[in-house]
């Protein structure tokens, strides 16, 4: 690859626009976004979702972004990412997964964009904690600080949420 695509994760709690601020970006930036990969897979299972089915779901999501990085124009978007998975799997099953960890590591992104629960909670099937959004928000910052990963919190709404987003990887453009 001779191109440098820098690399944005969307992370937050359920409800915060991910997936709308994602495909925002990539149409501002006339780019590629990675839709969630779990969301589809779980609202089609006819049981409760298990550990491999959360191992599996990122494993497709990281891979199905490596399929899109050649198509990406100077950014590419991300849904979500391994730590959301990793949150997941220690919320559900009490658990930290090593191949989750590995994939954290290996997949470190130029921005997270972490999104806060700022907006209405909007219910639907897949959906899980709509109570715990403030919780979810602290443990993910949390991550992204002990981390030492690069972050910015995005709030708002609409247009104005955007603008913010577009602000802050404006940013990387300087570095």
């Amino acid at each position: 690859m001779n191109k440098r695509i820098k690399r944005i994760a969307l992370i937050g709690p359920e409800s915060t626009g991910k997936t709308t601020l994602a495909e925002q970006l990539a149409r501002h930036y006339k780019t590629v976004w990675i839709p969630e990969y779990s969301r589809n897979y779980v609202e089609n299972l006819n049981r409760k979702y298990t550990k491999e089915d959360i191992l599996l779901t990122i494993r497709e999501q990281c891979a199905e972004e490596d399929r899109l990085l050649e198509q990406a124009n100077k950014f590419l978007f991300a849904d979500t990412e391994p730590i959301l998975a990793q949150v997941w799997m220690m919320d559900v099953y009490h658990e930290k997964s090593a191949e989750i960890e590995k994939l954290i590591q290996e997949r470190a992104y130029d921005l997270y964009l972490l999104l806060s629960p700022d907006l209405p909670y909007v219910n639907d099937p897949v959906r899980e904690n709509p109570a715990r959004r403030d919780f979810f928000f602290d443990w993910y910052k949390k991550e992204l600080e002990e981390r030492q990963l690069p972050y910015r919190v995005i709030t708002g709404t609409g247009e104005s949420r955007l603008a913010i987003a577009i602000k802050e990887i404006e940013s990387l453009r300087e570095n």
